[in-house]
């Protein structure tokens, strides 16, 4: 029997509307569910019970190098307007060795909430990383 080990997590992809895109970071794929705290008056219980309510989902970071010329991310959250918005579902995919999707999470109707550029140091070495905020309404893993 051949040993099994966890799926590394450094090796992915980010999609939406049919570009691929490379990334250095991916935060914030997370869901909650709410809990809804209730109790009877008739209930011989001095307690309350607890039941599911809403999903809340957490905003996805997505961070990448800056590129010359690549205003992307600028011209995608001047979309935003007051009930006026450019929505994507996003598909993050987490590849294995042979560059095979192994988990696939789908991100609906995404629009940017933060772009935020590099800081910029005189004295720094490292490579510049823009930082793109997504809220979302949903998360679900594909089959």
């Amino acid at each position: 029997m051949a040993a099994q080990y966890p799926i590394p997590k450094f090796h992915f992809l980010v999609q939406w509307g049919g570009s691929r895109l490379g990334f250095s970071e991916v935060t914030g794929m997370d869901i909650q569910v709410e809990a809804i705290e209730y109790r009877d008056g008739y209930s011989p219980d001095y307690s309350k019970i607890k039941m599911p309510g809403l999903h809340k989902f957490s905003n996805i970071t997505l961070k990448r190098g800056t590129f010359e010329n690549d205003t992307e991310y600028y011209t995608w959250i001047k979309t935003v307007n007051l009930n006026k918005v450019e929505r994507r579902d996003v598909t993050i995919s987490l590849l294995n060795e042979n560059h095979e999707p192994v988990i696939t999470w789908r991100v609906h109707n995404a629009f940017p909430v933060k772009v935020q550029a590099s800081d910029l140091k005189a004295d720094g070495n490292e490579v510049a990383i823009e930082t793109l905020e997504l809220t979302h309404e949903g998360l679900d893993i594909v089959s």
